[in-house]
């Protein structure tokens, strides 16, 4: 499972940090990054609820 996310759509809000910190921070770009290759398996779940909460839906989660 990967996360990614979209930096054009992205505001920065911190919302996916705050859910899941393990796969995401807020870069020097204040815009979302996704810090890992591969979301761990006890973290999937954090994952999609970032991906659900995010107010512009700019992050996407593949299977």
């Amino acid at each position: 499972m990967k996360a990614f996310i979209d930096k054009d759509t992205c505001i920065g809000c911190g919302n996916c940090v705050a859910e899941c910190p393990r796969v995401f921070k807020i870069g020097t770009d204040d815009k979302a990054e996704v810090i890992v290759d591969e979301i761990p398996k006890e973290q999937r779940k954090s994952a999609k609820d970032a991906e659900s909460g995010c107010p512009v839906e700019a992050i996407t989660i593949e299977e």
